[in-house]
């Protein structure tokens, strides 16, 4: 097989990435080690930032955003007992974010794809690839027992934190720089209406909450936990009731209890791996780099680096202009370093740590104040949250 861009991984970067290529002409091969069904269901949250709305209605891809998106203005962030609005739409000028969980995004991508006759193979893993400081790189993958082989003219490493595209890389040439915290998330699913229409984070003494909303009867819930944890040792009561201790404060309604239909502990790290390139290959997405949920930046900042990456091979392709492509990984790291910084910052300041004492607590406590309660902390949270510029 033959094409000119071999893209590893049918996730929302691999799948962006390809429809970005398709519209300018550009030929590409996805290539996914797990199946078509595995892949348009995996459940994840999702939040879009403008940009990264902006992005899909320029590529015609903004239909099911139209239709089943909730934009958001604010996020109400509930601690000592009160509740804090953080009206970012008004800080930031006007823009928002959209609650459209990451399996919808999937799913639009995966339509247009099929819908362009572009190959798509699933159930494909990777087993190495060659030739990166060639001309002609070969990705060596296996399909129904049998081993394959796909030369292009580039790869991309849309393949995730665990794919084998970042391991392609020479160790002396990559650095990586990793957080583990020592904490996750028990992300629950609940038949239950929200209370409220925005986005709620509670930061409590107890630890970390939050309200998302899913669709008009359906919540998404999170509550911070050990990373570790067995999420069948939380039974309902039990997660309702630590819910309402971190959610709930006087004068507004409190959260609505439901049927259960999901839980499962997420772990928590920021990863960030340089370079993002090295000869033909690039990396994107989780491939890259990890953040913590609470920025909600992993789906966006995989966008945003296939942004830069697509302008980058229609200019070679269209212009025989390489800039872009040369500079792709230090226009993407800028970036990414701006996001981590964002994601990290909010997550050390919302969540409680077990090696916290009085004086660390008494400064998050500020940290949320200026955050929420001075002109500086809401444009600062407002301009990170709706999304940074992109190079592209």
């Amino acid at each position: 097989m033959r094409t000119q861009v071999g893209i590893v991984g049918a996730g929302p970067a691999g799948l962006m990435l390809a429809h970005l290529l398709q519209l300018e002409g550009i030929e590409s091969v996805i290539l996914e080690r797990a199946g078509q069904e595995h892949v348009r269901t995996r459940l994840r949250a999702g939040v879009l930032e403008q940009g990264t709305v902006e992005m899909m209605r320029e590529l015609g891809l903004g239909a099911g955003i139209a239709a089943r998106g909730l934009e958001q203005h604010a996020i109400d962030f509930r601690f000592d007992g009160a509740s804090h609005r953080l009206d970012f739409h008004a800080a930031s000028g006007g823009r928002s974010a959209w609650v459209y969980p990451q399996h919808e995004v999937v799913t639009d991508l995966m339509a247009a794809r099929a819908a362009a006759g572009g190959p798509m193979l699933f159930d494909a893993p990777v087993t190495r690839i060659e030739g990166l400081d060639g001309a002609r790189p070969v990705i060596h993958f296996e399909q129904d027992g049998r081993a394959q082989r796909l030369e292009c003219d580039f790869v991309a490493g849309c393949d995730g934190f665990r794919g084998v595209c970042r391991d392609a890389i020479p160790a002396d040439v990559l650095k990586v720089y990793d957080r583990v915290y020592p904490f996750g998330w028990l992300g629950i699913l609940a038949e239950a209406p929200a209370p409220t229409s925005e986005i709620t984070w509670g930061c409590h003494e107890e630890g970390f909450a939050m309200l998302s909303i899913r669709s008009p009867s359906v919540t998404r819930l999170y509550l911070q936990c050990e990373p570790d944890e067995d999420p069948d040792g939380w039974s309902d009561d039990r997660i309702w009731s630590a819910l309402h201790r971190r959610l709930d404060v006087p004068g507004l309604p409190p959260v609505n209890e439901g049927k259960i239909t999901q839980k499962g502990v997420t772990a928590m790290r920021s990863f960030l791996a340089e370079p993002m390139q090295y000869g033909r290959l690039f990396l994107a997405g989780d491939a890259a780099h990890i953040v913590p949920p609470t920025g909600a930046k992993g789906l966006n900042s995989a966008l945003a680096d296939v942004k830069v990456l697509g302008r980058g091979l229609v200019e070679h392709y269209r212009r025989g202009n390489g800039r872009w492509l040369e500079r792709y990984s230090q226009a993407c790291l800028e970036r990414m370093w701006l996001v981590q910084r964002f994601s990290a910052g909010l997550c050390t300041m919302v969540h409680q740590f077990p090696a916290d004492n009085a004086f660390v607590r008494r400064l998050q406590r500020a940290d949320l104040a200026y955050m929420t309660g001075t002109a500086a902390g809401r444009l600062q949270f407002a301009e990170n949250f709706t999304g940074l510029p992109i190079a592209a």
